[in-house]
């Protein structure tokens, strides 16, 4: 998260004029300025602008730092999930060989027990190590849909090895 005295709010609230932010950089309109394009307004206007500017940045700052919050609250879920993903369920993926795994899994697609679909995201998750969120994001779909077509796959290993 960056500091706050780096923000745009902070750095247009202690300039003399208003910041606009272009891709280059910043370009500041300064009373003087304004008032030479504007003859009909006051010095009271450019102030009023200033301080509407400054609300403005004030809020773009506050939701800036909700949306990193958020994120970041996310990952924290995104790791814990990737750990906690049923314990049990991982403990027997481990004490199985992958190529007992493999043979399993192409076991229930052969019955018809098992989707493409299901069979893609379970090695992604399991062999490959992605998070339900991050196997969501690749297939467009919300990650519960995801969390259910691994979970399936697992209690579907698991009538096949009486676990």
């Amino acid at each position: 998260m960056r500091k706050f005295q780096n923000t745009d709010y902070v750095r247009n609230k202690y300039s003399k004029g208003i910041l606009y932010k272009v891709s280059e950089g910043y370009i500041e309109v300064t009373a003087e300025q304004y008032l030479k394009e504007n003859p009909d307004k006051t010095e009271q206007d450019f102030m009023e602008l200033k301080r509407i500017s400054d609300e403005i940045y004030y809020k773009q700052n506050q939701e800036e730092a909700a949306y990193a919050k958020r994120k970041e609250e996310l990952k924290a879920v995104e790791e814990i999930e990737q750990v906690s993903a049923g314990m049990f369920d991982l403990e027997i993926i481990k004490k199985m060989e992958e190529e007992e795994m493999k043979q399993a899994v192409k076991k229930l697609l052969e019955m018809g027990n098992l989707t493409l679909i299901q069979k893609r995201r379970f090695y992604l998750h399991f062999y490959e190590g992605m998070s339900y969120r991050q196997i969501a994001k690749l297939d467009g779909v919300h990650f519960t849909s995801v969390q259910e077509s691994i979970e399936v796959c697992v209690k579907k290993l698991k009538k096949i090895y009486r676990y």
